[in-house]
């Protein structure tokens, strides 16, 4: 039998998981429920009024204003995943995480000390969003060029599953922290932390060594030909990339798998709230329902990033985006009924779908366009992610405008089928010496 290939140095590994770190941190975005239900204005408490106790200095939102400073921290997160990864690119992970967590950590303090509407759109809204897009834009790249393309999706998956995951802890110390010290003690302390986090970590962020090449799988195991076809053996500039239909298309495929997980996450809470308005636990506890939210959507990103190696980024992207389509379509009747079991499965499924595509895009972007200017490339491709913040921006006027969330639900799942249906019509773009140099072999 001959013996695996496969090694990487162990340098390889304690950048993977420096990534995680920094994500753990960054993701504080996917608990955003844990405060919307905070800032919310109680039944038969109108948006405006003054908030008491601890909470003294700030006033109840409607829910249009409780999204917006997730909506525009989304926004603003993909605009500078842009100069983030051109960072990345030039300088180094290091200076890009760094920057980033002191970014994210001076949001979360103003917004903390601000406190108000006005705040909350400046602090997290747009420093918080510029801290999150520098500093994500740092992990995977990194991480991306020490491994091989066979293990390209697992590796995203576990940088980014970070992101996801941070919700399992981030939301309930949230919910505890405002309970103990107020939304303003809950953002200060958190900002503090998570620049002391985020700062270390990411001086763990090495690129490999000049020369080096990553490992192949082990011996004896073969690339079949759709795949290998799948993948390029060009590195593109992102000149190039923007002038192909691919480039344009996963733009719009992140889009449609990232607005439907938004749209739960910036409404977990409340969602639990209305669904067990008779199971007092449940009732009181909302910010379980985004816990458990993070664990599947990190537990997403690593899974479909696993099977993604194995059946293709096109199978994983449809199997994830239907499955998930079929629970937002019925998303409002599983709220009417009342059943927390049926809430948690259909929930669940949206963020599985959605923490997928996170680790889906990278992996396509590099697939297509090559590894080596991942950074910038993907940052690029990144606006599809800030794009689709504007559903769940939309969904919080339907909400006031109706009084529920359903035509919301309605229109999230008939942008991911379409989504979809494009995942099935692309493959990855050939450069013109790319057809000749494969026309010469031939020959």
């Amino acid at each position: 039998m001959a013996a695996a290939v496969d090694k990487v140095p162990g340098k390889a590994w304690v950048v993977t998981y420096a990534g995680v770190a920094i994500n753990l941190c960054l993701g504080i975005l996917y608990a955003w429920s844990v405060w919307k239900a905070s800032l919310l204005a109680p039944k038969g408490v109108e948006a405006g009024t003054p908030m008491t106790g601890l909470n003294e200095g700030w006033v109840y939102l409607t829910d249009a204003q409780a999204t917006w400073a997730y909506a525009i921290c989304g926004v603003v997160f993909a605009l500078f995943m842009i100069p983030g990864g051109r960072i990345q690119d030039k300088y180094g992970a290091k200076v890009g995480a760094t920057l980033g967590g002191l970014l994210l950590a001076a949001g979360c303090i103003i917004a903390g000390l601000m406190k108000s509407y006005t705040g909350l759109v400046i602090g997290f809204g747009l420093l918080g969003g510029m801290g999150m897009g520098i500093g994500y834009a740092a992990p995977t790249p990194a991480a991306v060029k020490w491994f091989g393309p066979h293990k390209r999706g697992l590796i995203v998956g576990l940088v980014v599953g970070g992101y996801g995951g941070a919700a399992i802890y981030i939301a309930p110390l949230g919910k505890w922290l405002i309970s103990q010290y107020g939304i303003s003690g809950s953002f200060i302390t958190l900002g503090i932390m998570f620049a002391i986090v985020v700062i270390i970590a990411g001086q763990f962020l090495d690129w490999p060594p000049e020369g080096y090449v990553p490992p192949g799988p082990p011996a004896g195991t073969t690339v079949s030909a759709a795949k290998a076809a799948s993948m390029t053996k060009v590195d593109w500039v992102a000149s190039d990339m923007v002038k192909t239909v691919q480039f344009y298309a996963l733009v719009f495929m992140f889009t449609g798998c990232s607005q439907s997980g938004l749209l739960v996450i910036a409404n977990a809470a409340p969602m639990l709230s209305k669904t067990a308005a008779t199971v007092a636990f449940f009732a009181a506890n909302a910010w379980i329902l985004a816990a458990y939210g993070g664990l599947v959507n990190a537990s997403g990103r690593i899974g479909t990033g696993l099977y993604s190696d194995k059946i293709g980024r096109a199978n994983a992207y449809m199997i994830n985006g239907v499955i998930s389509a079929v629970c937002l379509f019925c998303m409002p009747a599983i709220m009417k009924s009342g059943s927390v079991l049926l809430l948690f499965l259909a929930v669940g499924i949206a963020y599985w779908q959605y923490g997928g595509g996170l680790s889906l895009t990278p992996a396509y972007v590099a697939d297509f366009f090559g590894a080596k200017n991942l950074g910038f490339n993907y940052g690029l491709v990144f606006i599809g992610w800030g794009l689709a913040f504007f559903v769940p921006q939309v969904a919080g006027y339907i909400k006031d405008a109706t009084g529920s969330l359903d035509y919301a639900f309605y229109l999230s799942g008939a942008i991911l089928v379409a989504a979809v249906i494009v995942s099935r019509i692309i493959s990855r773009p050939v450069l013109e010496s790319e057809k000749t140099a494969a026309l010469q072999t031939t020959r």
